[in-house]
């Protein structure tokens, strides 16, 4: 599940937090809410950031032989 979470701090800061993203996307996704918020101090990624994503073939390869016997 993709999950954004914010802290907004009495200073006016706000803490982003994003899960459930793997690789890059968060940025695609965060983009918009950032550029509105307005200037970003730092970013900091996660684990998920850094895994890849893992894709599953449903392609399954057969052969076939007879035997002389």
């Amino acid at each position: 599940m993709e999950t954004l979470e914010f802290i907004i701090y009495p200073d006016g800061r706000v803490q982003e937090k994003v899960t459930g993203i793997v690789g890059a996307s968060c940025a695609e996704v965060t983009a918009a809410i950032e550029a509105q918020l307005g200037l970003v101090l730092s970013h900091e990624p996660t684990s998920e950031y850094f895994a890849a994503q893992v894709q599953q073939s449903s392609l399954a390869n057969t052969q076939t032989t007879y035997s002389d016997w």
